[in-house]
């Protein structure tokens, strides 16, 4: 058995973490100067150029796409749009769940069941129907991307959050703060919140994550965002048809996801374990 104390396994935290930091800052850092890179913003098109291998143009490293426009531009341009998909989903998500949890937790009652019970009927409802339906009535694109993300995933953060309040409201320091006349927006967000924020995090990092890949899926099936807007999605689709022959067109914007998830899945698998280092006694 592997003590997590164990020198080896430290050594392996810390790795997780440098390997973590490495990709999503390196992928982070390209996308923010994307605009400096590549000023055309990847959407120059060449005929003379199009289908280009990878490594046999200095101009282009990784080769060109049907239209002969540079491939690196585009994944690390289309990077911008997963990643705002990813994070503002997340956040937004986050700032629904983390209200209706503290809510439904501390007052109890019929605000309880009323908040629950509507949890109950979204966890039942498969997410690509949810997605096919919101996305017929109220139509794609980026901003109801992020909306149809942050109503299919609010409900984790509440669930989670109502469990920790019901563990802490009735812990010694919530009842002396209630003996005191401390309201409750005070109890809620001062003294509740900052003892539960740790989980939430954690989770916030890996559906960031779980987010670009649902992204990515919708917008290859042509339910995500508008396909003139470069993404990682998008890019798999338009190349899914030169499998054969233009391998380069589909593999390298699937390798930016594959590489931007992994990161995001170790950085939240060493918050789990920095966040809370009992939660686990060993491997």
């Amino acid at each position: 058995m592997l003590s997590l104390n164990s020198p080896s396994l430290r050594r392996f935290k810390n790795f997780e973490f440098i390997l973590g930091i490495l990709l999503v800052g390196g992928i982070t850092s390209a996308i923010l100067f994307s605009d400096w890179l590549f000023p055309s913003g990847g959407s120059g098109i060449n005929l003379a150029m199009r289908l280009v291998p990878p490594m046999t143009e200095p101009a282009y490293p990784l080769g060109t796409d049907p239209l002969g426009r540079d491939l690196l531009a585009r994944v690390i341009i289309g990077g911008e749009i997963s990643l705002k998909v990813g994070v503002y989903s997340a956040v937004g998500a986050v700032v629904i769940g983390i209200v209706m949890g503290l809510v439904s937790g501390y007052y109890g009652g019929i605000i309880d069941m009323v908040v629950m019970r509507f949890a109950d009927v979204q966890l039942a409802l498969p997410f690509i129907l949810l997605a096919i339906t919101f996305i017929a009535v109220i139509g794609g694109g980026l901003t109801n991307m992020i909306i149809l993300l942050i109503i299919s995933q609010w409900v984790q953060y509440a669930r989670l959050v109502r469990g920790s309040v019901l563990s802490l409201k009735d812990r010694e320091f919530i009842l002396s703060a209630k003996a005191i006349g401390v309201r409750d927006v005070r109890i809620l967000f001062q003294h509740l919140l900052p003892n539960l924020i740790g989980p939430v995090i954690v989770l916030m990092t890996l559906n960031v994550a779980n987010n670009i890949l649902l992204e990515s899926s919708l917008t290859f099936l042509g339910l995500g965002v508008d396909p003139s807007v470069p993404s990682w999605g998008g890019m798999l689709a338009e190349g899914r048809t030169y499998l054969q022959t233009a391998w380069w067109v589909s593999v390298f914007p699937g390798l930016a996801i594959l590489l931007t998830v992994l990161g995001l899945n170790l950085l939240g698998d060493w918050l789990r374990d920095a966040l809370d280092p009992t939660g686990r006694t060993s491997l």
